[in-house]
C-alpha cells in the first residue's frame, strides 16, 4: 500500500530522476525525501547515521538507497563523491546544525559553518560533474540577523554566540546560491541553483537550544510553527519547478513564518555578488575544493 502524502504540493511525475537528499533521515528530509519517492524519485538518503536512515528508507514507497556521509568531514565527503557514478538531477542540501555549544569540525571549523555551509560546498561541488538539472540548498530567514566576518569565519577570535553562528551559516548558503548560479551561468551549464527556508517549522534544529530558549520555543514557537510537511513545500517546490536559477522559496504569510511556497527576498548582504565571491574563494581555501565544472575560457 502507499504511503500517505504529508503535504498537498503537487510535485508533477519525478519518474527516471534521482535525487540526493542531505539529512534525509529525520524532520523536513525524510519529508522532502517521502514527497520526491511517492512521485516517483529514486531518492538516495545521504546520512550522517546509516542505521536511522535505513528505517527511514523503509517508510519510503518507491526506490530509496541510504549511503554514509557526515558533513562535518571532508573525508566522508570525498568518499561519498568518490563513490558516486551515474548522473544525479537534484542534489537537496538540507542536513544542518543550529545554536550548538562551541564545537570543531573534524577539519577544525566551527561546527554550525562547517556543516551547513562548507559541507555542502564541498558536496555540491565534488558532485557537479554528475549534476543534470539542479542544486537546491536549504536556507533560513536567519540570514536576516547575520552578518560575514570573512576574517574569522571558524569563530577563533570573536566571542562564540551560538545563534549568530547559525545565522552565519545560513547567510553563508545563500551567498553560495548566488556565486553558485553565476558561475554556472557564465560556464554555459543547464544545471540551476536555487535556494528555500521552511519559515517556523517544526524540526530537530532546535534541540541544542539553552534550558531559556527552549521554553520560549515550546510556548511562543507551539503557536507559530508549522508542521514538517508544510516547511518542506518550499523545498520540494524548488526542487521540482520550472524556476530560474537563483530563486528564493519560502512561506507566503506573515514574517515567512507559514504559509504557502512562493518567491521570496533576501537580505542585502545575501544580495551582495562581491561578497558571494569572496566567500567562494574563502570556502574553495578551507575546503580544498574548488569549482566542479571547467571554467569558460
Amino acid at each position: 500500500m502507499a504511503s500517505p502524502r504529508s503535504t498537498d504540493t503537487p510535485l508533477g511525475a519525478q519518474t527516471g530522476r534521482t535525487v540526493i537528499v542531505t539529512g534525509a533521515s529525520g524532520g523536513l528530509g525524510l519529508v522532502t525525501a517521502r514527497e520526491l519517492s511517492l512521485a516517483g524519485a529514486r531518492v538516495v538518503l545521504a546520512v550522517r547515521n546509516v542505521e536511522a536512515g535505513q528505517r527511514a528508507a523503509a517508510s519510503l514507497d518507491g526506490p530509496a538507497e541510504v549511503r554514509e556521509l557526515d558533513l562535518a568531514s571532508l573525508a566522508s565527503i570525498r568518499r561519498f563523491a568518490d563513490g558516486w557514478t551515474g548522473p544525479v538531477q537534484v542534489l537537496v542540501n538540507n542536513a544542518g546544525v543550529a545554536n550548538t555549544p562551541l564545537r570543531r569540525t573534524e577539519d577544525g571549523f566551527e561546527l554550525q559553518f562547517g556543516t551547513n555551509h562548507l559541507g555542502h560546498f564541498a558536496l555540491t561541488n565534488l558532485l557537479l560533474p554528475y549534476l543534470t538539472d539542479r542544486v537546491v540548498t536549504v536556507a533560513s530567514t536567519a540570514h536576516r540577523a547575520a552578518g560575514l566576518e570573512l576574517d574569522d569565519l571558524n569563530w577563533t577570535r570573536r566571542r562564540y554566540r551560538p545563534m549568530a553562528a547559525y545565522a552565519q551559516s545560513k547567510l553563508a548558503n545563500l551567498l553560495f546560491t548566488l556565486e553558485l548560479q553565476r558561475r554556472l551561468t557564465a560556464g554555459g551549464s543547464p544545471v540551476r541553483a536555487l535556494a528555500a527556508h521552511p519559515g517556523v517549522a517544526a524540526s530537530e534544529l532546535n534541540r541544542n537550544l539553552g534550558p531559556a530558549m527552549a521554553l520560549v520555543d515550546r510556548t511562543v514557537g507551539r503557536l507559530i510553527r508549522q508542521s514538517a510537511a508544510a516547511g518542506a513545500r518550499p523545498t520540494l517546490v524548488a526542487a521540482t519547478r520550472d524556476l530560474p536559477g537563483g530563486s528564493y522559496l519560502g512561506p507566503d504569510g506573515a514574517r515567512e513564518q507559514r504559509g504557502r511556497p512562493t518567491m521570496v527576498g533576501r537580505s542585502a548582504l545575501a544580495s551582495d555578488p562581491e561578497l558571494a565571491g569572496r566567500l567562494w574563494a574563502m570556502s574553495e581555501q578551507l575546503t580544498g575544493v574548488g569549482f566542479g565544472l571547467p571554467v569558460a575560457a
